[in-house]
């Protein structure tokens, strides 16, 4: 497992991943029930997941921090052009698909905009964000970084916000595996003394990070990729013409009971057994692939394992919630909770939170 110096973070970033998860998190009415996915379009709603990683990334991508009713926004834009990616692309009214392009020119039309002041601005560097050095290179057109923009958007806000969502669900679910989370942040907490983590503390939670890949095997969001074969393979009884695709089920594996005793039930445990540690490499493990593999491996993986590490102890730390109402998972048209993940929401008092 990469250790967390290398992924070369630097404090300013990791004070700053935490500033917007604790705005996020400060802003939830107390006592009151939300939505921690982005299903329901009521006005009242809180979309906790994906204002995070929304904000992480359009922070981090576009060297602007955004207002509260921005985030929402931009949430719902990107809920609605996630559900049309594997949709049926019919482009009219009513339809998935139509949608989801309307939402998409939205989301591009704001860019553009974000283009526009970028290049009227005069920041240093370091502050412009991946926008500001897109910017800078005369030679790209407007198209081509928004496009790119709204990929690196998707790539990270998506996959990573849904992770955080199931993370809570799961634990829920499972109270004694929350129970060992929160001890481990408070410990964490106590020894710290403040709400600002550091890369050490991201090393000295390995229950932690054993639920976060819990959830990666178990809910993970990428369930399939699409591979072209260059040759002609042959492959145990089955031959594979150069020019076919492939499509292997990553969670065909994730959850093969011969390979996962107890397969379908979240059991963050496992990972801790020392027959696990080569399965448990995401680089390397035939058997655990959350982040592709091979030369397409995602190379945001690690951070972010970090994220939503971080999140979780910003979460058990200050919160405590109650789920109102049943749910379960689905994974069409993407990965997802049925109803949403209604919680009943109440905040620790400032002793509590102290550890």
């Amino acid at each position: 497992m990469m250790r967390a110096e290398k992924l070369n973070l630097n404090s300013h970033f990791l004070a700053d991943m935490q500033m917007v998860m604790l705005r996020a998190l400060g802003t939830l009415p107390d006592n009151h029930v939300v939505v921690l996915q982005d299903l329901c379009r009521k006005a009242n709603c809180k979309l906790i997941s994906f204002q995070v990683a929304i904000n992480l990334m359009v922070n981090q991508l576009l060297g602007v921090s955004l207002l509260e009713s921005e985030i929402e926004e931009m949430a719902r834009l990107f809920s609605d052009f996630v559900d049309g990616c594997l949709s049926v692309p019919i482009n009219l009214p009513g339809f998935t698909y139509y949608t989801a392009m309307k939402a998409r020119k939205a989301i591009t039309r704001k860019i553009k905009k974000m283009i526009e002041i970028t290049r009227l601005q005069t920041r240093p560097g370091g502050e412009n964000g991946v926008l500001g050095r897109l910017v800078e290179e005369e030679n790209l057109p407007d198209d081509v970084v928004s496009d790119f923009i709204i990929n690196l958007l998707f790539a990270g806000n998506e996959t990573t916000a849904k992770t955080m969502l199931f993370a809570l669900y799961f634990l829920t679910h499972c109270p004694s595996a929350l129970e060992q989370v929160q001890d481990e942040q408070m410990s964490i907490r106590r020894r710290r003394g403040s709400d600002m983590l550091s890369r050490e503390d991201y090393e000295a939670m390995p229950f932690t990070l054993c639920v976060i890949d819990e959830t990666l095997r178990l809910g993970g969001i990428a369930i399939w990729l699409l591979r072209e074969a260059k040759v002609d393979i042959e492959y145990q009884d089955l031959s594979i013409p150069k020019g076919f695709f492939v499509v292997p089920f990553l969670s065909a594996v994730h959850r093969d009971e011969s390979i996962y005793p107890e397969a379908l039930s979240f059991h963050p445990w496992r990972w801790m057994d020392q027959e696990n540690k080569e399965k448990r490499n995401w680089r390397t493990s035939p058997f655990y692939t959350p982040f592709g593999g091979g030369a397409r491996c995602c190379p945001g993986a690690e951070l972010a394992r970090l994220q939503i590490a971080f999140f979780l102890h910003h979460v058990v730390a200050k919160l405590r919630w109650v789920q109102v109402k049943e749910d379960r998972m689905s994974f069409f048209p993407s990965a997802r909770l049925v109803n949403g993940f209604q919680i009943r929401i109440t905040k620790k008092n400032p002793d509590e939170v102290a550890g």
